[in-house]
């Protein structure tokens, strides 16, 4: 599943994540799911028709990356993968970052997170001006709700719901999800 928050330039999208790391670190072997939330560049593409044609929306260039995840069997609510990365290089991820805070608090320290635009963009080495002069005020306003979507995923993922295993002839895929 996924959810996508639009402001002038930049968004947030949201969804759920099932990952098997065949490259595993910090002795986290074994798959790992939860809810992936990316801080996102957007751009509206022109008009593809008359004034009331339906707008190209770009979900674009990668900033900033939270992964609220947990081993697939370890215990429900542990959150014991869950980190974020401060920075990505083009489309890759740069390090991760754990912090307890995540595991401890982690829609409270994801509030913090989306109420600091200028520190995020900052923090990935994005200029300021990346951002339009509204999407600092319209993060901040909309935090809670992706706050609440975050929750609400997390809480299907440990259901069983989402972040589940590929299903079926694609059964050599290691990640499934939108992001």
């Amino acid at each position: 599943m996924l959810y996508a928050f639009g402001f002038e330039r930049v968004g947030v999208v949201v969804g759920d994540l099932y990952f098997d790391n065949p490259r595993a670190a910090r002795g986290e072997e074994g798959a790992e799911h939860g809810v992936r939330l990316e801080l996102r560049m957007l751009d509206r593409g022109a008009l593809k028709g008359s004034p009331y044609s339906a707008r190209p929306i770009e979900i674009g260039q990668p900033v900033w990356r939270a992964d609220l995840l947990e081993s697939v069997e370890g215990p429900a609510g542990s959150l014991d993968r869950a980190h974020h990365h401060p920075a990505f290089t083009g489309w890759n991820p740069g390090r991760r970052v754990y912090l307890s805070e995540m595991s401890d608090d982690p829609f409270g320290w994801l509030g913090d997170r989306l109420a600091d635009l200028d520190g995020l963009l900052a923090s990935a080495g994005f200029p300021a001006d990346a951002a339009g002069p509204g999407d600092a005020a319209g993060l901040r306003a909309a935090a809670p709700e992706i706050v609440d979507v975050t929750r609400r995923l997390l809480g299907r993922v440990r259901a069983g719901e989402l972040g589940r295993p590929p299903q079926g002839q694609d059964t050599d895929i290691i990640r499934t999800g939108w992001l």
